[in-house]
């Protein structure tokens, strides 16, 4: 079954835009438990229940609304969403190229493949090859549902990868978390035989960097107790409860010219961006 993009629109630097389709690119594989009510080991279920009522609320029923007094909602429908802003919602614009080895860790949330169209193939290529010259990273914003995320366009194997990342104002700073002693009994400096010893030791576990030769050990040793309960047969090992039942319309065109006209536009400071700002909140 082929994989379903979870956002179609532009990848657009300079004049130049480029059609492309964004996939998932991780498989999380986390331990999954349903919960069981003890007394008949039934599957407790997340009820839409009207909170004034009491009532359970049908899904075509739910609306979504956005508290800006307390207890006072404004209603905003799906499409009402798209376009309050419709470029932001379509596009993800670079508006600078910093060193890919400026970007800190810390800000990194999780990645996503571009793909481009068929008509983008050429001008993906053309990204991919001179951010993998050059050693930097393009940035821009992009919006997925309903939040607007800062992004970082690396290229890896031949391929453009938008790397989420958090906002600076997401960071928590390091507030009510002690601090390294440095002084004193508590911190007294390391001597020079222990900086050697750590080095040597650091040196000792030494390895390229190889994702594939770490597993997730406790995961299989869960998995592992569930397949031995399964095969044990013993009563109550195993339960049966009875439950009851935008598409975006860029086209590539003469690249040589845009790139052209791009760069004319930056060398008179015509069409130049403001870096991403930390989006305003409502008061």
């Amino acid at each position: 079954m082929a994989a379903r993009a979870m956002w179609t629109g532009s990848l657009a630097f300079g004049l130049v835009q480029i059609p492309v389709s964004l996939y998932g690119a991780e498989e999380r594989d986390e331990l999954s438990f349903t919960q069981l009510d003890r007394h008949d080991l039934s599957p407790i279920g997340y009820d839409r229940v009207n909170k004034r009522t009491g009532k359970k609320v049908a899904w075509g029923d739910i609306v979504r609304g956005y508290e800006y007094e307390r207890g006072e909602y404004v209603v905003l429908s799906d499409e009402e969403l798209k376009q309050a802003n419709v470029e932001a919602t379509h596009t993800i614009d670079m508006v600078a190229f910093v060193r890919g080895s400026e970007l800190d860790p810390m800000y990194i949330e999780r990645p996503l493949y571009v793909v481009p169209a068929k008509n983008g193939a050429k001008a993906h290529r053309l990204l991919v090859e001179t951010l993998e010259r050059t050693g930097r990273v393009g940035i821009g914003q992009v919006v997925l549902r309903t939040r607007q995320h800062l992004g970082a366009i690396v290229p890896r194997d031949g391929r453009l990868v938008l790397l989420l990342l958090r906002y600076a104002h997401e960071l928590a700073p390091p507030k009510g978390v002690e601090e390294p002693a440095r002084g004193g009994k508590k911190g007294a400096a390391p001597s020079a035989a222990e900086r050697r010893m750590a080095e040597q030791l650091v040196e000792w576990l030494a390895a390229d960097w190889d994702p594939r030769s770490y597993e997730d050990t406790y995961f299989d040793d869960v998995m592992a107790l569930v397949k031995k309960k399964v095969a044990s047969g013993r009563p109550g090992a195993i339960v049966h409860p009875r439950v009851a039942k935008a598409k975006a319309s860029a086209k590539v065109v003469d690249l040589a010219s845009l790139l052209e006209k791009s760069l004319a536009q930056s060398k008179h400071g015509k069409g130049s961006k403001t870096p991403p700002r930390r989006p305003r909140h409502a008061a």
